[in-house]
Formats: C-alpha cells, structure tokens, sequence
C-alpha cells in the first residue's frame, strides 16, 4: 500500500495524499516525496481505493477517512518511520481527507501540511470546507496559492484566527490551485517557485511545526 521514499538523515516522517485527479504516481507526488526526503524527511505515498481500482471519482468521505486511517496505522508500524514523529497531509483533496481524520482527535499525529487546501469549490465560496478545522489541535501549515480559485490565500489567511495557535500559512505569489505561477508576477521561475515551497514545507517539519 506505501510507497516509502527514504531519507539517511531523517528527523521526521510525512505520509503525503494525493489530489482528486492524481494518484501517488503522479509528477508532482513523485516530485515532492523525493525533494522532502532530500530535506531530511522521509516520505510515504499511497492510493485511496477509487484511483487503484482505476476509478475517475473519488469514494465517499467515509470511505477516504477510514483508508487514511488504516495508512496512518501502516505507516506507525513501518521500520522507515520507527521513532520518526509523523507528519500527515497532501495535495488538494488528500489534505482536507487528511484534516478530518485529524479533528477526530487521532493519536500520533505531529502536525499537519496543505499542499493547497480546497476551502471550497470553485466559484462557489459559500460551500466552506473548514468547520472542522478548529477541532485540530496539531500545528498545520497551509500552501496556498494568491489566485487559487479552491481558496486563495487571502480566504485561508481570513480562517487563521479561528485555529489552533500552530496553524501558519505560506503564500505562494501569483500560485493557482497547482502552484503554477507566471514569472512576469511571481518574478521568478516555476523552479523556483517549487523550491521554494519544499523549503518551507521541510522547514515546518524539521522545527516541529514550530517555524
């Protein structure tokens, strides 16, 4: 069920969920689990169960929380985690999946990233995704891009308040909802763009969320 990306410096572990429309093969997952482990995390990948029996739609809520929790359970017991703290949370969908599991009060839990977090659908800003939100009471750092038509940064910035003292936000200037960005605002190349994220996403880990 996981795919393990292993660091020979780890200080903490990062199960990382995939988007909706992507499972964990995906570039930018296969990008990001390796950049993190080049950072000194050590990262595992896995499928929710609609993309490995090769299904367009995701399952139904309860079905992707109880698949989280079982991957939370694999990854405590896996060798490449043992006395690592654990760090969950992904792309898009897999981190708000990732969320609810946290605001049920799971333990084991060092804190929480949101590599894009789909406040709502598109367009349609009254549809929140957040009340469970201030359940959790794990640091959480939200990466959210300045045009991200799931919820800018700005709207992610507006729900802070109502959490826990650790939630932080990282803007990503000009980002969209994929973190694609264009140089004439952002001012520098999507490669840097991303470096930049995986920096400060390791950054939050390796400080304990306290960064």
């Amino acid at each position: 069920m996981l795919s393990v990306y292993s660091s020979d410096r780890a200080v903490a572990a990062l199960v990382l969920a995939h988007g909706a429309g992507g499972g964990q093969r995906s570039k930018f997952m296969v990008e990001a689990a390796g950049e993190f482990a080049a950072r000194g995390i050590t990262v595992a990948t896995f499928d929710f169960p609609y993309m490995t029996m090769g299904r367009s739609v995701p399952d139904k809520g309860p079905v992707l929380e109880a698949h989280w929790l079982r991957v939370i359970d694999e990854a405590a017991k896996h060798p490449a985690f043992a006395r690592l703290p654990m760090y969950i949370g992904g792309k898009s969908m897999g981190g708000r999946i990732a969320s609810q599991v946290a605001a049920q009060a799971v333990d084991g839990i060092a804190g929480l990233v949101y590599l894009g977090y789909p406040l709502h659908p598109p367009g349609r800003p009254e549809q929140r995704r957040d009340r469970h939100l201030p359940a959790i009471r794990e640091p959480m750092l939200f990466v959210q891009g300045s045009r991200d038509q799931f919820g800018t940064a700005d709207e992610i910035r507006e729900v802070l308040p109502r959490l826990n003292p650790g939630a932080q936000l990282f803007e990503v200037e000009d980002g969209d909802h994929s973190f694609k960005t264009r140089v004439s605002i952002a001012g520098k190349p999507q490669a840097a763009v991303m470096t930049a994220i995986f920096d400060r996403v390791a950054e939050f880990i390796r400080s304990g969320g306290r960064s």
